[in-house]
């Protein structure tokens, strides 16, 4: 059974070295998430630790998977703080562990971030993933738009520069038809 649940920069702290290792496994696995393999998992770690004032301030929402047992996966929604785009938010670090691919779960924390994102009043969400990867095949089939492509945008894990896929999609109010 797994549960979903959003943290509060409390309980994200508590969780920093179950974050850390899913991070970690994420990179070594091969995803193109901003950081290069090997990743050090006190680095891993930091990073976490770093997202917790962006948590207290409303900045950022944080999501995570688990199972009975352990962490398998995150999504997390960064807020813009300008007053003209208040409206929107970016899908950022969607990571789900080795261990729990091909369950769904990828779907499942991408369906709870745009759920809760209507919920909060948002009506457009963006995002930018690798071209070709396992995850641009995740939002094309949710329903996501693909707006282009940028070549060269990011290194992989391994260092190899790769084209980034700009995506974004309706919701709430705004994916109901006028």
């Amino acid at each position: 059974m797994i549960s979903v649940s959003r943290l509060s920069a409390a309980e994200l702290l508590s969780s920093v070295e179950e974050l850390a290792d899913l991070l970690a496994d994420t990179v070594d696995g091969g995803a193109s998430i901003g950081f290069l393999s090997p990743l050090d998992r006190a680095a891993a770690a930091a990073w976490w630790e770093g997202r917790a004032v962006a948590v207290s301030a409303g900045h950022l929402a944080v999501w995570v998977a688990r199972s009975a047992d352990r962490l398998l996966g995150t999504v997390s929604l960064a807020f813009p703080d300008k007053a003209n785009s208040r409206h929107r938010a970016e899908l950022v670090k969607l990571m789900v562990h080795r261990d729990g691919r091909g369950q769904g779960l990828g779907r499942t924390l991408l369906a709870t971030a745009e759920t809760e994102a209507a919920a909060a009043g948002l009506t457009l969400l963006h995002l930018d993933t690798e071209t070709d990867s396992p995850a641009e095949s995740l939002y094309r089939s949710a329903g996501w738009t693909r707006l282009g492509a940028i070549p060269d945008y990011a290194a992989t894990p391994s260092g190899e520069l790769r084209p980034t896929t700009i995506f974004y999609k309706r919701v709430g109010a705004a994916e109901r038809p006028q």
